[in-house]
């Protein structure tokens, strides 16, 4: 009988719980927030199960009821770009916040890998940059944890602050620039959501249903069903308890000889828990994310693919694909950046991984609407993964924006091939957005050319320019057949347009790479 008692209370308890639970908004809705301007506003949360709840600002006003458990949401009209205002919340069972500093303008998710997530504090001239971010307290910045789920989670912890000396440092330096000239472009307020983690491939980034519905991707997620399957976690911490002392004893031996000691080794970790798992990062750092309503999305990722560049032809469109599903936006303007030069460039022209993922890029340009590609195969660092230079790549993905998303007919994209023709021992190019025309920088001979014959062995060309169109030759090539333009990890390559900006590599043939049984 007292089971039965102590049963019945602790339900009683529990429904109480919930039939007054307290008044709570995610944390997309703090001071200082960025609402979505010309687009219904939504807005949700937690409050008494059945209780009813309005929501105002700025003279716009909405109500909805609470179900069962608590959960409501509603949609408040479109607001223009404006502020400050007080987003007020209440229910009639009397609880009631408010969200103070409130702007309406246009919100970016910006995500991806390591240098999508480098802070403006790593990057170039980062000190006078600092400074002079409290000239932009209309920018606004909030940062999404990195955190790995194997559930899709409906909120996270974090707030939004304005931009300034105390919060610049540790953004997302890419992120910040591109709001930064978006902003100077615009006019308007800019809310930029930093949900990067480094290290990552595209696939975590993607839901797990999204991923099932594609064939060709069943061996990469049973790889991983079967790694967690067989994962053991005594055996494992065995091994780490193996490695801690020999590293013990290999730094004692460091420091007796004068050496700098090894670094300590990592603990083991179950898969289930990686931020390489398929959806683990889409699951903790987007789905909270997909109810509010935002302007667009810009994506730094791709490094972690290289080395399965023909899967990233599938994967990529689907993160896209899936993004646009799940926020119910439309195909909203997905800007990326595509793959920096890295590493040391080749002598003689050949095959490359990191060239097969800047084309596996480059493809969803046709295939997938409203995307926008920011080349910067001039900017990277031949000797660093992590190039300082953010500012420029943060002012081409604007760039990307001002030219589609708001219809800057006088804004210049990169240089991008469409086609050629083959006329007898030469090959000539066609491209797209070439502005005022097609030229090699600094007035060199144009380079990053390479050309084939039927046997697929590439030589350097001889490329000139009309202005309009690139011709491509080589004296020992009397029929060719394809032609490959900054085919490399770090391509020593200058074609770029009248508005100085690279066009992008690409290759005219079809032939297989180093990737295409990668999976």
């Amino acid at each position: 009988m007292l089971r039965k008692s102590c049963l019945a209370l602790l339900v009683f308890l529990a429904l109480q719980a919930v039939a007054s639970a307290e008044l709570k908004l995610p944390s997309l809705f703090t001071d200082h927030m960025v609402l979505q301007r010309d687009r219904m506003i939504s807005v949700w949360g937690r409050a008494d199960a059945n209780a009813g709840v309005s929501v105002a600002i700025a003279g716009a006003n909405a109500t909805a009821t609470a179900n069962q458990d608590g959960d409501w949401r509603l949609a408040l009209p479109p607001l223009a770009a404006g502020g400050p205002y007080e987003l007020t919340v209440k229910t009639s069972t009397g609880d009631e916040t408010k969200v103070a500093d409130v702007l309406v303008g246009d919100v970016w998710v910006c995500s991806g890998q390591s240098n999508m997530a480098w802070p403006v504090r790593n990057s170039n001239n980062a000190k006078a940059e600092i400074a002079d971010s409290e000239s932009y307290p209309q920018i606004r910045l909030l940062t999404v944890p990195r955190k790995t789920q194997e559930d899709q989670q409906a909120d996270f912890e974090g707030q939004w602050s304005v931009c300034g000396p105390d919060t610049v440092p540790n953004f997302s330096a890419v992120a910040y620039f591109f709001g930064r000239a978006v902003h100077l472009g615009e006019g308007v307020p800019i809310g930029l959501i930093n949900t990067s983690y480094g290290g990552t491939p595209a696939e975590a980034w993607t839901s797990h249903g999204a991923l099932e519905r594609e064939e060709s991707l069943q061996p990469l997620l049973a790889r991983w069903e079967q790694a967690i399957t067989n994962y053991d976690a005594k055996k494992a911490e065995s091994l780490f308890a193996n490695r801690l002392t020999r590293w013990r004893e290999a730094v004692k031996k460091a420091k007796a000889e004068g050496k700098t000691p090894p670094a300590r080794p990592r603990p083991p970790q179950s898969p289930a828990a990686s931020a390489h798992r398929p959806a683990s990062l889409y699951n903790a750092m987007i789905a909270p994310l997909t109810k509010f309503s935002i302007r667009g999305a810009i994506w730094y990722q791709g490094e972690s693919n290289a080395g399965r560049a023909y899967q990233y032809r599938t994967i990529f469109p689907t993160m896209v694909r899936d993004w646009r599903r799940v926020w119910g936006q439309g195909n909203f303007p997905f800007l990326f950046v595509q793959l920096a030069n890295f590493r040391q460039a080749a002598p003689q022209p050949g095959e490359s991984a990191w060239a097969e993922l800047r084309e596996a890029q480059s493809m969803t340009l046709a295939t997938l609407p409203n995307m926008a590609q920011a080349v910067t195969i001039d900017i990277g660092d031949a000797n660093d993964i992590h190039p300082r230079n953010k500012q420029d790549v943060g002012l081409r993905l604007a760039l990307c924006a001002m030219a589609g998303t708001y219809g800057e007919s006088s804004v210049s994209l990169s240089p991008r091939f469409t086609s050629f023709e083959i006329q007898k021992d030469k090959i000539e190019l066609r491209f797209q957005h070439i502005a005022g025309g097609l030229q090699a920088r600094a007035g060199q001979p144009l380079k990053g050319f390479a050309i084939a014959g039927e046997d697929k062995k590439f030589v350097w060309a001889n490329a000139t320019t009309d202005g309009a169109t690139v011709t491509v030759s080589h004296p020992e090539v009397a029929n060719p057949v394809a032609v490959r333009y900054g085919w490399a990890e770090n391509p020593d390559c200058n074609l770029v347009n009248t508005a100085g900006l690279p066009a992008s590599p690409f290759r005219t043939d079809d032939w297989p790479g180093l990737t295409v049984n990668s999976h």
